[in-house]
């Protein structure tokens, strides 16, 4: 089936606030109680979650979550900055301390997904007017391969990034001290956009496993919650 054009600018804009209200008429007064009892009491969601900015990652949708229930970092790639311990503009390390130190999240998520282009941006490089995401890319180096690319390479360069990310978390001194003391866990997804399965990291094995095929309480996190 073609694709439909695109439609012009200003029926885009319709579309949009025509959503917006929608959400206003229909959606909102139907859980109108539940957004009030989330000013009235604060948000307590249980996970942070880490995803890719990718438009065909939509975090609710994976993990069925509703309003207050996930507080989301996304960027490109799904990557975590290393701990630097000093005053910076890094959004994704001041949502990982906020997550864990005034949350009090019992887990991390870090989702990355098949065909994810800032994997390819990071074999192949990037257009020269953009050195911020020059500069971005340089977090995912530890996980390329010595390969010329091909989907292979990508996908497995996506998951390696995924473990990476992981280990990166660990070295965050309010993580790894919530980790020891069994208060966090953490997860590694890797979700495949075209059969809508998310495979997730086993620390026991160091492997990836189709959530489907995992029965109740076979599954291994990066340090537990229980």
């Amino acid at each position: 089936m073609d694709t439909p054009p695109p439609l012009p600018q200003a029926q885009e804009d319709d579309a949009l606030l025509q959503s917006l209200r929608h959400f206003h008429a229909d959606y909102f007064p139907l859980h109108q109680q539940r957004f009030q009892d989330l000013v009235a009491q604060g948000q307590h969601p249980t996970s942070l979650f880490i995803g890719c900015s990718d438009s065909r990652v939509v975090p609710y949708l994976l993990t069925g979550a509703g309003p207050g229930e996930l507080f989301i970092v996304r960027n490109v790639g799904a990557l975590a900055p290393p701990w630097e311990g000093a005053h910076g503009w890094h959004g994704t390390s001041a949502a990982i301390e906020y997550a864990v130190l005034v949350l009090k999240v019992r887990r991390i998520i870090v989702c990355a997904h098949s065909h994810c282009g800032a994997i390819r941006a990071a074999y192949e490089g990037v257009p020269e007017q953009a050195p911020a995401l020059r500069s971005w890319l340089e977090l995912a180096q530890d996980a390329l391969l010595p390969v010329q690319v091909c989907d292979e390479a990508l996908r497995r360069t996506e998951q390696r990034s995924v473990a990476l990310q992981l280990q990166r978390l660990l070295d965050y001194p309010m993580v790894r001290s919530a980790v020891e003391a069994g208060q966090l866990s953490l997860h590694g997804w890797y979700y495949v956009i075209e059969e809508g399965e998310v495979y997730v990291f086993d620390a026991r094995n160091g492997s990836f496993v189709a959530a489907s095929s995992i029965a109740s309480g076979q599954f291994t996190a990066t340090g537990k919650t229980e």
